[in-house]
């Protein structure tokens, strides 16, 4: 029997559609390196590396920040469903107005004092990881011409150092952005882009205070969130 190819997971480094692509996509072809230490298996960050303020992007100020208060939960997996323990996960993302706190941003926006928009967990010893957080809002881009990206959440992983980096984006239900925005359609399988948004999860919420969403990550394999958006 032919052997069943497996859907394209991850957006190629080259998409026209997303200009970005265009400056950073590899001109040559790619050179396998040899295998170092950095392939071991086992996460290095110990637990104190983070602190459990960390995972609460909602105490960073000196008030409460402007917006829709969210729960973000969600595991870490491999490929044969089993947790990542121990690995470093990475969030930032945009305040409830559509602007980073970043001097780069010029959007016209206004910042909020009260919050930074970034924050890290280690995942337990069943690759769960959980964050307090405010919905970001859509923001402009020069990207194309009347170009806004939709509320999205960046997600880093890090595996045994540094530079075992994984990139992913979490994006919300529903959002009439999707279809038209150029980063979550260059992904080529519909069924990998749908991984990339996350679920409703009430109960995973605080009662009168915030919604829950959900948001599993799995590393390999043909399940896997897409990587490099």
């Amino acid at each position: 029997m032919p052997k069943i190819r497996e859907p394209d997971v991850h957006p190629p480094y080259l998409y026209p559609g997303y200009k970005s692509t265009i400056l950073r996509a590899p001109k040559q072809p790619l050179v396998r390196v040899a295998p170092s230490p950095l392939d071991a298996v086992a996460p290095v960050f110990p637990k104190r590396f983070v602190k459990d303020a960390e995972a609460d992007l909602t105490t960073w100020g000196k008030g409460a920040p402007l917006g829709e208060k969210m729960v973000l939960v969600g595991r870490v997996l491999d490929e044969d469903g089993k947790p990542v323990r121990g690995s470093l996960v990475e969030l930032w993302q945009a305040n409830a107005s559509g602007r980073y706190a970043h001097p780069v941003d010029t959007h016209e926006a206004p910042l909020d004092p009260n919050f930074l928009g970034k924050g890290q967990v280690l995942t337990d010893d069943e690759g769960r990881y959980r964050f307090v957080t405010i919905k970001p809002g859509a923001y402009p881009w020069e990207n194309h011409p009347f170009a806004w990206r939709p509320a999205h959440i960046h997600l880093s992983l890090f595996g045994n150092a540094y530079a075992q980096r994984l990139i992913t984006q979490m994006f919300f239900p529903g959002d009439p952005l999707l279809p038209i925005d150029p980063i979550f359609n260059s992904v080529p399988d519909e069924a990998a882009r749908l991984r990339m948004v996350a679920d409703l999860a009430l109960e995973h919420g605080v009662e009168r205070i915030a919604l829950g969403y959900r948001f599993d990550i799995v590393l390999r394999g043909p399940r896997a969130t897409p990587m490099g958006v």
